[in-house]
């Protein structure tokens, strides 16, 4: 009876082992899907979304390979840039892009802005400097200028603020798939792991969407 009840004890301790494990399996999974999904900027498209800041040395190192996959998106994707903004130099280079964005000139002179603070020293957190900086590159200084303090900027300041908030982020980059799925560089474990699982994801929803429509 004795060895019996030890018997027990051994495969409860074994199979409580096993539940443990796999409960530390799911909490190291690559990912986390938000409990409050955030809707999409363009309905009917899966939405990447990639959360970034000008000063960070990891956003940057970022660039050379998350560029190229976003040029190869299928049309059923949606990828879109938001400025996190955690106060300070993130605010003022967070209105910077919004600005730019809004003026339809950020594609032609992200990268210059980006090798400007982190390879060439500049701070580039007064608008004064950033206008001196960004006509080198072909911007309009004084259209910048009036761009920047105009209260569309202000309501796309607000509404990157929002966002950043409903995803819950802490640091950058970090990215969204169709508002429900946050990860990392470093929780999918590398820039080109971080790519292959947002192309799992995508595929996910695609065949979630697919699903539903049947």
């Amino acid at each position: 009876m004795r060895n019996l009840i030890i018997s027990a004890a051994l495969v409860a301790a074994s199979l409580f082992g096993m539940a443990a494990q796999a409960n530390a399996e799911e909490s190291k999974a690559p990912y986390v899907e938000l409990t409050n999904p955030v809707p999409v900027a363009v309905p009917g498209k899966i939405e990447v979304v990639e959360l970034f800041w000008y000063g960070c040395p990891h956003c940057y190192a970022f660039e050379p390979v998350i560029n190229p996959w976003v040029e190869k998106l299928p049309s059923d994707v949606n990828f879109v840039r938001i400025p996190a903004m955690f106060g300070g130099p993130w605010d003022a280079h967070g209105q910077m892009f919004l600005t730019l964005e809004a003026m339809g000139v950020e594609h032609q002179v992200h990268a210059a802005v980006f090798n400007a603070i982190q390879k060439e020293g500049k701070k580039l957190t007064k608008k004064e400097d950033m206008a001196e900086f960004l006509a080198t590159q072909g911007v309009d200084k004084d259209k910048f200028l009036a761009t920047f303090d105009s209260f569309a900027i202000q309501g796309q300041i607000k509404k990157a603020r929002e966002l950043a908030k409903k995803y819950e982020i802490t640091g950058v980059p970090t990215m969204i798939v169709n508002g429900k799925y946050r990860f990392d560089i470093g929780s999918a474990g590398g820039a080109n792991e971080a790519l292959q699982l947002a192309d799992k994801l995508i595929a996910k929803e695609r065949a979630a969407t697919k699903a539903a429509a049947n």
